[in-house]
């Protein structure tokens, strides 16, 4: 009977060990539910986002320096991009934001581009300068009717 009972405490050991490694791994890979995030959130405010939506990454230089917390439609019809930076990263506070895309049909994203400024944004921060998302149906629908085929 004693082995028995040995056997039960390694495989509660293990079950225990896994259980605290998934929840582990939820809150560091997933940030799940707000819980584990790091970073600080600044604002962007575009006219047309075009696709970015909670989730999306936000890169400089090519690197990914964050992700988008929340998009939301405000008044002026404008949306409005929470950004989370990753701590550690600083942006100058007349860097600009701009909507880009991953090749040719891929996945929207923030680019951000640095100014020349001394001084950084601070959490809660919003950036002063945005580029909207470029919309390739608005470009063919324009070249088809000015006439240029």
């Amino acid at each position: 009977m004693g082995s028995y009972k040995r056997i039960e405490m390694t495989v509660g050991v293990f079950v225990f060990l896994g259980l605290l490694s998934l929840g582990w791994m939820a809150l560091e890979l997933g940030k799940v539910g707000g819980l584990g995030q790091s970073g600080y959130v600044v604002t962007a405010t575009f006219r047309d986002i075009g696709g970015v939506r909670s989730g999306s990454d936000i890169m400089m230089a090519g690197v990914q320096i964050g992700r988008v917390d929340e998009v939301e439609l405000i008044k002026n019809s404008k949306a409005l991009a929470r950004l989370r930076i990753n701590d550690g990263v600083k942006i100058t506070d007349d860097a600009f934001a701009s909507v880009r895309t991953k090749g040719i049909i891929g996945d929207r994203y923030i680019r951000v581009t640095q100014g020349i400024s001394d001084s950084y944004l601070k959490p809660g921060d919003e950036f002063e300068e945005t580029e909207d998302a470029i919309n390739i149906e608005d470009l063919v629908s324009k070249y088809i009717f000015s006439g240029k085929q």
